[in-house]
């Protein structure tokens, strides 16, 4: 019996019988040994070198877009890119082709140049080209595409459309951005190269960011691929870049009034994993025989019909844990920095990675954090905003989609020292705790993430002087609540019993065209989540499933209020598919509440567009609606999104 088919019997069998909803820690897989990946011709990471190159600096000033007359060409494209990757002989560096943004008239690269604007500026306006196109013709998917799934050229209308005669489809999101619809990135907005196609919901290809109805305080935001269906599969091709915003406190410059770390002392690392050939091409298990396919499928055993997948694949995974671990396009990189502080923004870019991340001291520039102390650094921010004040940690929670905002202080450390950025969790789902040694991969890497050699020399710039309990003026308050919904997080199966994580409702309630609905819904049934204009709710998100799962909502900040643990009965019902074909969903009744409250953890203390939801609990967050117009709310795991864990909510009147 597979993990996800006993995970989900033990969540039957308990809820029905009125237990706990809290969910063990994951359940244990079993990975592939490294003489297997070798045989496929995979990259072994235990080849690759660890902390020799250096790691760009997505924050530098030379790295930022600068816009002309306030607008601004952005390309997709393809690209060859050196990753630092190793060959099969471990000598021989091998370039990698991956997509990117990039300007106009300029090169791209994975992640993409930053964009970087002051919540006092005037809109910036951005024409996005989808330039995946060579030689006249159009690209074809650097990954297997799983056309099983509702995706774009799937909707209605467009299934005669094909990547081989129109081309990937694309549709950018500002992801932390308090965007207007039309420029949201909604994943219907898509589309092709050359704009032969454009999706049903298509408005402009030209957007607009800022304004005095945009974001109002600084934050660290990122963009990202979100068309419909293939985001996981976009991004993981190279498809994102960070968005920094910044106001009359944190203005990046060396005199901004918090006194924080600016450029060159100010840092930008995006994470990323990922697998490869050992030929440098990028690697994504989806056939049956794919080395790590067994694992991220999960219901392996499941017979998948010929005539939807052709020779038993491609299919959509399950989740997925590279091998492999990236900062900045860079395999496993170092920074060299002075014994200074630093600011260090980190973006969890992974399709499902949770880190728990803390910084090992290691003597003679040791590889191995095992062998290190811990040492604290300070939490300034997360998401959409600045903390209140700073908090000493030794430790932070890091989810997909998440971003977090540090000050490291490299002078509490002897010149010539290495500290490493270490992962405490493992390769597989997260469930709240850190890992059993069968969720790891054997021999892994992905424990560590990048090093700081504090090798350079003090310069005369003035050091900043960030300590616990530092006012940086941040944090958030949205207001009072004028209506509460309960929403829950489940999984299911689709039409062909794989599993389908799914969002839905957790109490009875009305779409906006009458229906009386409960329980998991797909993303193209009506709308359930219809705000007024205006109104500022509580969304309460009652996480029914063995796993973590990072919500993201489009349009809004959020407070992260409180999260606490429940009972309920779980009741199976059809959840109706893309094609009009029945899988399996649930509901919930019942609903018990149990046990203490607790608020939010000293990174969530800010204003928030991701959230963690845990299993067994519900989640509290609430925010103001105050644009109008249709958005998503979503899980982060790219590849949860796109297999229907995305739903659209509308705000103020239809249409819908």
């Amino acid at each position: 019996m597979k993990r996800r088919e006993l995970l989900t019997l033990w969540i039957r069998a308990a809820m029905a019988a009125g237990m706990t909803a809290s969910i063990p820690a994951v359940l244990l897989r079993s990975y592939n040994t490294h003489a297997d990946i070798l045989a496929a011709g995979l990259s072994d990471p235990a080849m690759q070198p660890l902390f020799v190159n250096p790691a760009p600096n997505a924050l530098a000033a030379g790295f930022k877009y600068v816009p002309h007359a306030g607008k601004l060409q952005i390309r997709m494209a393809r690209a060859i890119q050196m990753t630092g990757l190793l060959g099969a002989n471990g000598v021989t560096p091998v370039p990698t082709v991956i997509w990117g943004y990039g300007p106009k008239n300029g090169s791209v690269t994975w992640p993409g140049r930053t964009l970087e604007r002051n919540v006092n500026d005037d809109p910036l306006e951005v024409i996005w080209e989808n330039d995946l196109i060579e030689q006249g013709s159009v690209l074809q998917h650097l990954i297997p595409v799983d056309s099983s799934l509702h995706w774009a050229y799937s909707l209605y209308g467009f299934e005669h459309n094909t990547i081989e005669q129109d081309g990937i489809p694309v549709v950018p999101h500002v992801h932390g951005g308090h965007n207007d619809s039309p420029y949201d990135g909604n994943p219907e907005f898509f589309f092709s190269p050359g704009y032969k196609v454009k999706g049903p919901r298509w408005v402009s290809k030209n957007y607009l960011y800022g304004g005095p109805d945009w974001n109002d305080v600084a934050g660290t935001c990122w963009y990202h691929d979100h068309a419909l269906g293939i985001t996981r599969l976009n991004v993981y091709a190279g498809l994102a870049g960070f968005f920094t915003i910044r106001d009359g406190s944190d203005t990046g410059l060396p005199d901004n009034p918090l006194g924080l770390p600016s450029d060159p002392y100010e840092l930008g690392f995006a994470v990323q994993d990922r697998m490869f050939k050992s030929s440098g091409q990028l690697f994504y298990p989806a056939f049956p025989g794919d080395p790590f396919y067994s694992d991220f499928i999960d219901d392996e055993d499941v017979e998948l019909p010929p005539d939807v997948f052709p020779d038993g694949g491609p299919t959509a995974l399950a989740e997925f844990f590279g091998d492999h671990m990236l900062v900045n396009g860079m395999l496993w990189p170092k920074y060299n920095v002075e014994p200074r502080q630093y600011r260090v923004r980190l973006l969890n870019g992974c399709d499902s990675r949770f880190m728990r991340l803390c910084l090992n001291l290691v003597a003679d520039y040791e590889t191995d954090p095992a062998h290190g102390v811990r040492i604290p650094f300070y939490i300034i921010g997360s998401d959409q905003s600045l903390r209140a004040s700073a908090v000493q940690v030794e430790e932070i929670d890091f989810a997909p989609g998440e971003r977090v905002d540090l000050v490291i202080d490299f002078k509490e450390v002897a010149p010539g020292s290495r500290l490493i950025l270490t992962n405490l969790l493992g390769d597989a789902p997260f469930g709240g705790e850190e890992p059993d040694a069968d969720e790891l991969f054997p021999d892994r890497r992905t424990d560590r993430v990048m090093a700081f050699d504090v090798s350079l020399p003090l310069s005369d710039t003035p050091d900043s002087l960030i300590t616990d309990g530092y006012l940086l003026g941040g944090g958030v308050s949205v207001g009072e609540v004028t209506r509460v919904r309960k929403l829950a997080l489940f999984e299911g199966q689709d039409q062909y019993g794989r599993l389908q994580p799914l969002l839905g409702t957790a109490e009875p309630v009305r779409d906006v065209l009458g229906n009386n609905v409960n329980g998991t819904l797909a993303w193209h049934e009506p709308v359930t989540e219809n705000p007024q204009l205006g109104a500022t709710e509580l969304w309460e998100i009652y996480n029914a499933t063995g796993d973590a799962h990072p919500i993201h909502l489009h349009l809004v900040h959020f407070e992260i209020v409180n999260r606490q643990g429940f009972h309920a009965k779980l009741v199976e019902q059809p959840v109706l598919q893309n094609d009009g074909s029945e899988g399996v969903g649930y509901r919930l009744e019942k609903i018990r509440l149990q046990g203490q409250v607790w608020g939010p953890t000293a990174q969530e203390q800010t204003r928030r567009d991701v959230v963690t939801a845990l299993p067994g609990e519900v989640t509290r967050i609430k925010m103001k609606f105050d644009k109008p117009g249709r958005f998503v709310w979503h899980c982060h795991i790219l590849s949860h999104e796109d297999h229907e864990m995305m739903r659209p909510f509308h705000v103020g009147p239809g249409p819908f």
